[in-house]
């Protein structure tokens, strides 16, 4: 037995245009609002989507904001009707899908208690007898005769959700409002939803955390600009949703590189404000590679060996700036980030191999250069620096059209954004071709730890700790 059915249900939104009835009149003697608007007038919010939910299960509904979710659970709660298709609900419904909503901001929140209990079916003893409840359970017992219009938004959620739960529905619509929770109430409602659960009582969850979904739901719908596009096992709805997540992100951070290139080139050679100068002497002084001093006026090639201790070419970003520059005598043409499978991409889990791929051009044969990378996250710290030189390589040649790579075995960095520095100079410094901040990429991980470095890390405890299996 279902609790919720929907079946081929659309919900289209008329858009706001110039062209509007003037009267209702005028509106109704055109027979329809829908049928003589244009596609352009007309916003689809559902399309032709079907779900079932049975008594007793906890359904979670994810996707991106526009997705049409919150849309769905309007249509549950009968809030608005749909366009075409049927909505079947079985059972008393209780409703939390707007912050406040049905709350009147000039009264007390005693008499909006009583009032929304009415709404949702409560008579007023019964609303009396569960007053005290409701109160303790939102944590307002010393604001319950002040004015709602007084209230935090984290105090409207929580007495919207106490009265929702304590009308004991059959059905609970709940619409990411655990959002403005604070941690304690958040385990308040999650300790709620677990007792529901127990009682059989069907919940309809929509939420951005993914976490929940996976933790507290039986099945998952994932929509996406407004089409059903899976459902079933919440894991590989998750899954499914993260996968198409991460292909958005690669496209977004492709097409920021590409723009973040070419602005570079426009540039000009010499960068920003003389960049080229300034960050020569920079890149000198991070290898320990200092030149001699040019108040003689001598050229910037260095007169001593260079040395082989100090550290990184690309120690301190906190005061770069995106750009690129050099004589091009050696030019980097291409940088692409490789995955596992050899493929071009953008987003890499924690723990997966990166290779970054480099493609170069002499313009006459050299003996003479150093091939760097800088990897940074987006405070600009960096995370770590290397090149040839530092790690003993001696140039030999370079001729032409050549290309190198930097392979990372295991990419253990946390989860966020990165930005790789590429750049060849040579032994002294001197830039050929440094890109700095250009090439962007992004770590993903389920587990939300901090900092910038994963180490590969283990657990062991005593035969007096126990952890629950996930």
């Amino acid at each position: 037995m279902h609790a919720i059915e929907l079946d081929n249900v659309s919900k289209i939104y008329r858009r706001y245009s110039g062209r509007q009835f003037s009267t209702l009149k005028s509106a109704l003697l055109q027979r329809s609002l829908m049928q003589n608007l244009r596609p352009n007038e007309m916003f689809p919010a559902l399309t032709d989507v079907s779900f079932t939910v049975p008594k007793g299960a906890t359904y979670g509904v994810i996707g991106k904001n526009g997705s049409g979710k919150s849309t769905a659970l309007k249509l549950v709660a009968g809030i608005t009707k749909p366009t075409t298709g049927t909505v079947r609900v079985d059972g008393r419904v209780s409703a939390l899908i707007e912050l406040g909503a049905g709350f009147h901001p000039e009264i007390s929140g005693r008499e909006n208690v009583f009032i929304n209990g009415i709404m949702l079916g409560l008579t007023k003893r019964e609303v009396q007898e569960r007053f005290d409840e409701i109160v303790d359970f939102a944590e307002l017992r010393e604001f319950i005769d002040a004015p709602v219009k007084t209230y935090s938004s984290g105090m409207y959620m929580r007495l919207g959700f106490a009265v929702a739960i304590h009308v004991d529905p059959d059905v609970l619509l709940v619409d990411e409002v655990l959002a403005v929770g604070d941690e304690g109430f958040t385990h308040k409602c999650l300790d709620k939803f677990s007792e529901f659960r127990r009682r059989g009582r069907t919940i309809l969850l929509v939420t951005h955390s993914l976490s929940l979904v996976e933790r507290f739901c039986d099945d998952a719908l994932w929509l996406d600009n407004g089409h059903a596009m899976t459902h079933g096992d919440p894991r590989r709805v998750v899954d499914a949703y993260l996968t198409n997540v991460e292909h958005s992100e690669a496209a977004l951070l492709a097409a920021t590189t590409a723009r973040a290139v070419e602005g570079a080139k426009k540039k000009g050679r010499d960068g920003p404000e003389g960049q080229e100068g300034k960050d020569a002497r920079q890149e000198r002084r991070g290898t320990g590679q200092d030149g001699r001093d040019r108040r003689d006026g001598q050229d910037r090639r260095a007169s001593q060996e260079p040395k082989r201790d100090g550290p990184a070419p690309v120690a301190d970003m906190s005061q770069s700036v995106e750009g690129r520059w050099g004589s091009r005598e050696v030019e980097i043409v291409d940088v692409s980030f490789v995955d596992r499978d050899g493929q071009p991409s953008f987003v890499f889990h924690s723990g997966d191999p990166l290779t970054v791929r480099v493609k170069v051009r002499a313009v006459q044969p050299t003996n003479d250069f150093v091939f760097g990378v800088g990897l940074f996250n987006a405070e600009g710290v960096c995370c770590y620096g290397t090149n040839t030189f530092l790690e003993d390589m001696t140039p030999e040649r370079l001729d032409g059209d050549a290309e190198y790579t930097f392979a990372i075995d295991s990419l253990d960095l946390v989860e966020g954004t990165y930005k790789m520095d590429v750049a060849v100079h040579k032994l002294d410094g001197y830039p050929y071709d440094y890109h700095r901040l250009l090439y962007t990429f992004r770590v993903k991980s389920r587990t939300r730890d901090v900092g910038i470095y994963r180490p590969r890390h283990s657990w062991n405890f005593s035969r007096g700790i126990r952890f629950k299996q996930q």
